[in-house]
């Protein structure tokens, strides 16, 4: 019997649904609105300055009634009213109600200071007027004969007393209630989502803003589609996926393609990252993940993105902490709620990461995430869609050629084909140019990828005759040997990190890596240190990186490509079983340790031959790296076509001019040949490392 299939309901155009309080968009909210953050809290301020005067005010009154008073004798105030010093109208009575006692209290006028200055100080007598008759008339004597007798006041000194701790208390206050805005509303709603609904207002992205990623539009297109219209699907028995995971390398579009759904899709969408889950406090991460499906219910059917799964999504039992796993817990509660016993019908979840590897399997498995996207880096002409993207708003000059730029940045993610349009605006801004012209977008390319120029660098020309050996070794092999990719530049002017570099641009994209392509790679790669070795005598750490970058090839080969003829083709990796004490901590060779002698023996007999093929070549081509060091100290730029004039005919044909250009304005690399679209070949979702273009040798 055909099971029926799932019935969502339609969304209603222009559907605003209710904005919960935990959001930072909502009026309820940490972020604005009357009853949020945003606004100032004018009530708790007037609070506050109430309480501050109060304090001052008592402090006030209690500096004015015994601060300055001076206990005197009767004695001493009959020869101070005989003296006439008593301050006029300053002499009163007054009397304690709770002790009964009366006191006289005035002023008087103190000696004379050595300095020259009179000052006023006040006095306070104890008195009893039943048994002191004559004092009034000595008062009246003095000139005060009305002296009346007031009560005196005790209420401000409990106040005063009081009045540190309250101002402790009040600070106290405003502190708590800051941190807990800061921390999530209030003390009482941390296990609330933090989910915020996107607007369609303010999200201008659509999937027209997303380029060369065709293949992942199209799939994440079909669950716009379905949402719009799922009787369409539905009357063939087909139900939507309830996950979707968007998997591939930094800075390639994820979170752009979830920003094109949300302003494609009429369904409200919200948005989390996964770190929003955990917190300080343990059971919060699953508390808000049960909310954040409470409010997904609430609204189906609806969209949910949750960005750097990985940082909830790890799998169970790593690392050295126990199984109550706060982050553990929080999974689980992901786990349930995505398909458990009550299954959340009409919520869709769209993930996104760049490392599956350390994903639970329990959450990749459909039911949870049926399917499975791969954005990868753009070929050369998803690169040329996404140049064309970002140079919408940016004022060109006619004869930018943007399918060049798009040959000759393979490897690079659509982010830093976006930092390079960004950079080559800057810098043709800083030299007041009207638009954008190809210059800019070159040096721009060279910048993003390997640093910038940095012709300020103080180097002795002992340091600068051993760099132009280092480069012109690296670029007489790349020209040299067959299976290479063209040169591009040679520089000895510092740039990023390196002294100088030597770049090299693949024809085409690159997808699998060959054995022949790999041992020329190899020779190219010790052209540095020989050229050392044979032209100075000596070697340096200059070749720390070409080391690097030698050892890092060959032992993929030997464990990993099977490409050595002694080990076979065999995988010698490393096996991560004993995950419970961490990736790095619990992982163990599946191999015996004669083999592991083995196998770096191997390595090293790689890297070895690759040296000496280097070093005979070198040798052979002597003549050549003197008149490649000479132009490179001469003119310290040369361009991969100078170096083949060379090699050729023993000269450079055009020379570049001796006035060097400004580094923001080098001269254009020769226009690369086009290409056919590559087959694409599955290696995990991205060029193998070092093959995008790196410098050669640094």
């Amino acid at each position: 019997m055909a099971k029926d299939p799932v019935k969502i309901p339609r969304p209603r155009k222009n559907r605003k649904p209710p904005v919960r309080g935990g959001g930072n968009g909502g009026p309820g909210g940490d972020g604005m609105g009357p009853n949020g953050g945003g606004d100032t809290n004018w009530k708790g301020l007037l609070i506050f300055a109430a309480s501050m005067l109060l304090i001052v005010f008592a402090y006030y009154l209690s500096n004015q009634q015994g601060m300055t008073m001076e206990d005197k004798t009767t004695t001493e105030l009959r020869t101070l009213l005989k003296e006439g010093k008593v301050v006029a109208d300053s002499v009163n009575f007054e009397r304690d109600p709770s002790t009964n006692l009366t006191y006289l209290i005035g002023k008087y006028n103190k000696p004379v200071a050595a300095d020259g200055k009179s000052t006023v100080g006040g006095f306070r007598v104890p008195v009893d007027l039943e048994f002191d008759r004559y004092l009034k008339y000595d008062l009246a004597a003095a000139g005060f004969p009305n002296v009346n007798v007031k009560f005196m006041s005790n209420y401000w000194q409990p106040l005063l007393s009081f009045a540190p701790v309250l101002l402790f208390l009040v600070i106290l206050y405003f502190f708590f209630r800051q941190q807990l805005r800061m921390a999530g509303k209030s003390a009482f709603t941390f296990g609330k989502s933090k989910a915020r609904m996107l607007n369609r207002d303010r999200n201008k992205v659509t999937f027209k803003d997303v380029a060369g990623i065709d293949e992942a539009k199209e799939e994440l297109q079909e669950i716009v589609d379905f949402l719009k219209d799922p009787r369409k699907f539905q009357r063939l028995g087909g139900r939507i996926p309830k996950g979707v995971l968007m998997i591939g390398p930094p800075g390639t579009g994820k979170t752009l393609l979830a920003k094109a759904i949300a302003g494609e899709a009429d369904v409200p969408f919200f948005s989390i990252s996964g770190s929003d889950f955990v917190e300080m406090f343990v059971g919060v991460g699953a508390s808000r993940v049960r909310d954040m499906f409470e409010q997904g219910k609430k609204n189906a059917p609806c969209l949910i993105f949750i960005d750097e799964i990985d940082a909830v999504g790890r799998s169970r039992g790593t690392g050295m902490g126990g199984g109550h796993d706060e982050r553990e817990q929080t999974l689980n509660a992901l786990l349930v709620e995505m398909d458990g016993i009550e299954t959340s019908e009409g919520v869709i979840i769209i993930a996104a990461t760049n490392r599956k590897d350390v994903l639970d399997p329990a959450l990749l498995r459909p039911g949870r995430f049926d399917r499975e996207v791969r954005v990868n880096l753009p070929d050369v002409r998803g690169r040329e869609q996404i140049l064309q993207v970002h140079t919408r708003n940016i004022k060109l000059d006619p004869e930018v050629n943007l399918g060049l730029i798009a040959r000759g940045t393979p490897g690079y993610s659509g982010a830093e084909l976006a930092n390079v349009v960004n950079e080559a605006a800057l810098l043709a801004a800083k030299y007041n140019k009207e638009s954008v012209g190809q210059k800019e977008l070159e040096e721009a390319r060279d910048k993003v990828r390997w640093g910038r120029e940095r012709r300020s660098m103080a180097m002795t020309e002992g340091e600068k005759k051993s760099t132009a050996y280092h480069e012109a070794g690296h670029a007489l092999l790349n020209v040299v040997l067959e299976h290479t990719d063209p040169l591009h530049k040679v520089s000895i002017i510092p740039r990023g990190p390196a002294l100088g570099v030597t770049m090299y641009l693949p024809e085409k994209d690159k997808w699998s890596a060959w054995k022949r392509e790999l041992i020329d790679l190899l020779c190219v790669i010790m052209g540095g240190r020989v050229a050392e070795e044979i032209f100075l005598g000596d070697v340096s750490n200059g070749a720390a990186g070409d080391i690097q970058q030698a050892t890092y090839y060959a032992r993929k080969m030997v464990c990993e490509w099977g490409m050595s003829d002694k080990l076979g083709m065999v995988q010698y990796s490393e096996d991560s079983t004993m995950s419970f004490l961490g990736r790095d901590l619990g992982s163990s060779r599946s191999y015996s340790e004669k083999t592991a002698q083995e196998i770096d023996k191997e390595v090293l007999d790689i890297v070895n031959a690759a040296y000496a093929r280097a070093k005979e070549l070198i040798l052979a081509h002597r003549d050549k790296m003197e008149i490649i060091t000479l132009a490179l100290l001469e003119y310290e730029t040369l361009d991969g076509q100078h170096i083949v004039d060379i090699i050729k005919h023993g000269k450079m044909l055009t020379p570049p001019p001796k006035s060097l250009t400004p580094p923001t304005n080098p001269n254009p690399s020769e226009p690369l040949p086009a290409n056919p679209a590559p087959e694409k070949k599955d290696d995990g979702g991205g060029l193998l490392p070092g093959l995008q273009g790196a410098p050669a040798g640094a």
